[in-house]
């Protein structure tokens, strides 16, 4: 009796201190991305996990998946539905089919540069976007900047003429598409992580990014000339799933705000550094010729896809895309 009353203590002893063990467990957040560390994202995400980790040490482990590494572009957003990673940062033109209004982003020409770009992001028009998806189980944190887009290809774009024809990649997005095909190109809508073999073999021939993402991926091996068309804004929308961010404890949760708070700051501080870096890196190969758009053909592109912007004026609201014009104006 004696042996079974030890037996029995110490078996309540065990799954007392494996209870206060599990207890202790930190909370363990997966943020995944589809580009490299070194870009803008890739520094967040990371700064992301150094100051999470340091600021809540024991409560919080980050685990960053860059490059595709644990989901692409076609998984992340059911992944991070599933509760399988609690942090993305997709485009926004990937949350179209949560809410249309994020299509703003996807305006060519729209923006006459990042500057213009961050003061709408901002502005209060700007910021009610990141709450437009709650009623879907997505909550929007913080926009993250990537620079502005530029074309490649393997003949020179200088005016709109020349995209006639080109099979360019663009990502999921109709308003994308539809931009193309006003130009008269061939839109082929594919995943971050198949752009270069795509470019490589043939089955696309042109594409849009910005320059840290072009000098990462390393297009320049796969396309001769880079205009320099500043034609989109390149930036991220920070989610997490909201019913996983709402259930947080409050300490936790308050200091993680605080956290991406800063980050984002941090981010968008050095998001055109970064590119300019990349796009010196780009050009240091040799590979590619550089072709910077003239005031007066910036405007030729502009005419020449804003009549495709009127097929998701309703869905994006006329509102929105007088605000978005009106953050071009610094007066």
């Amino acid at each position: 009796m004696f042996k079974s009353s030890i037996q029995a203590i110490a078996c309540g002893l065990s799954v007392l201190f494996a209870g206060m063990a599990h207890a202790q467990d930190p909370i363990v957040i997966k943020f995944s991305h589809v580009v490299a560390d070194s870009t803008p994202k890739g520094q967040g995400a990371l700064l992301f996990k150094k100051l999470a980790e340091e600021r809540l040490p024991g409560k919080v482990k980050v685990e960053v998946y860059p490059n595709s590494s644990l989901f692409g572009d076609g998984k992340e957003m059911e992944a991070l539905l599933l509760g399988d990673v609690q942090l993305i940062a997709p485009a926004p033109t990937k949350l179209e089919q949560y809410t249309k209004k994020l299509q703003i982003f996807d305006l060519m020409f729209l923006f006459d540069d990042m500057q213009a770009a961050t003061r709408f992001q901002n502005s209060a028009k700007g910021r009610a976007l990141l709450d437009s998806m709650e009623s879907k189980g997505i909550k929007g944190l913080a926009y993250w900047l990537n620079g502005m887009r530029q074309l490649t290809a393997n003949t020179p774009l200088r005016e709109p003429g020349d995209a006639r024809g080109l099979k360019f990649r663009v990502q999921p997005s109709n308003a994308q598409a539809a931009q193309f095909t006003a130009l008269h190109a061939v839109p082929r809508k594919m995943a971050m992580a198949e752009v270069y073999q795509g470019l490589q073999t043939g089955v696309v021939n042109a594409q849009d990014n910005p320059w840290s993402n072009i000098n990462s991926q390393k297009y320049y091996e796969v396309q001769k000339y880079m205009t320099e068309s500043d034609h989109a804004i390149g930036n991220y929308v920070l989610i997490t799933n909201a019913k996983f961010w709402n259930g947080l404890p409050g300490d936790i949760r308050s200091e993680l705000d605080k956290v991406i708070e800063e980050v984002t700051l941090e981010v968008n501080h050095q998001a055109q550094a970064l590119n300019d870096k990349a796009k010196q890196e780009t050009l240091a190969t040799g590979k590619s010729e550089l072709i910077t758009l003239t005031p007066e053909q910036r405007t030729a592109w502009r005419e020449a896809v804003r009549p495709a912007w009127k097929g998701f004026e309703a869905e994006i609201g006329p509102d929105l895309i007088k605000a978005a014009q009106a953050a071009n104006q610094t007066n």
